[in-house]
């Protein structure tokens, strides 16, 4: 088997950015991220969660996102759409023409809006379907959800008729999902459309190895919200770049390489609010570095 090396060097600076990335970016100190890709399996997409740049716009984020390298966005209710309209935000009940400009903005990016979440909703089945209407009419291939219980047979329907899956995501404990064997259990018996969306530094937050709970999930995972933090098992534990915390991210990628795990992997920094592209990039690097020693590559 031929393996072709490409290798690509992604520079992040002020004079190299686009007039709307370099915009977003005032202030910001940015670093040179270098990556080395094994191009054997585009089976890997990169992308971020939005809440990742809350305290910036939704139109502002997505130029971050691109500045970064990143083609795939995960948005979330409530961010603010842009400075000129403070009290317009991105909600799945946006009217169809701000939702139209949102389409715009997004593919003048070169960005596309891969999921949504988290979303949390009562067991309502005219709110859950016009949160799927909002998702098929935005191409959004998964939700991101909390939901109660009693809302998942409806939720189930509504992914096979609509061909959306919903991914279960998990808040430290104790919140209703905190634990892996929750997610697993109310997924059982329930059609593939419905999975985890695997929040690592919940999970590590929570005192949970990510590694142990992955295995558990194996072939229900749609997602990682990817995090490494500083401290293990303390609520209170913040972000740090990848693979200098104490999450493992080379074992969490060696284990999805194993299960042969094919799905999104959305940066979720939540720290250094107004200043994290430096960090972002380096840990968009040490992901390419570690997927190229697994033979794996990202979208």
């Amino acid at each position: 088997m031929k393996f072709i090396v490409v290798l690509m060097v992604f520079v992040l600076c002020a004079g190299c950015l686009s007039p709307a990335a370099t915009g977003a970016q005032q202030g910001e100190k940015v670093v040179e991220a270098e990556h080395a890709v094994i191009d054997v399996q585009k089976d890997w997409r990169l992308g971020v969660q939005m809440w990742t740049f809350n305290r910036f716009t939704f139109y502002d984020a997505v130029d971050k996102a691109a500045a970064l390298g990143l083609n795939y966005i995960e948005a979330y209710p409530g961010q603010r759409l842009n400075k000129e309209r403070p009290n317009v935000e991105f909600r799945h009940t946006m009217p169809a023409d701000i939702r139209k400009e949102v389409k715009q903005k997004l593919a003048k990016a070169g960005v596309k809006l891969l999921s949504y979440g988290v979303v949390k909703l009562p067991n309502d089945k005219a709110k859950y379907r016009e949160l799927f209407e909002f998702a098929k009419d935005m191409g959004i291939e998964t939700i991101v959800m909390e939901p109660p219980e009693n809302a998942l047979d409806l939720i189930d329907s509504l992914c096979r008729e609509y061909k959306i899956k919903v991914a279960i995501h998990n808040h430290p404990k104790p919140t209703q999902y905190w634990n892996p064997d929750k997610v697993l259990a109310v997924c059982k018996g329930r059609s593939k459309w419905i999975g985890a969306c695997a929040d690592t530094g919940h999970w590590v937050r929570s005192g949970i190895n990510p590694v142990e709970a992955l295995k558990k999930l194996e072939g229900r995972i749609i997602e990682l919200h990817l995090k490494d933090l500083n401290e293990f098992g303390k609520l209170q534990a913040h972000d740090v770049v990848w693979g200098s915390g104490k999450t493992d991210i080379k074992a969490i990628l060696a284990e999805l390489a194993r299960q042969d795990f094919k799905g999104t992997f959305l940066v979720e920094y939540e720290y250094k609010w107004k200043n994290s592209m430096p960090d972002i990039a380096e840990s968009i690097r040490y992901f390419d570095d570690v997927a190229s020693e697994l033979g794996r590559s990202r979208k």
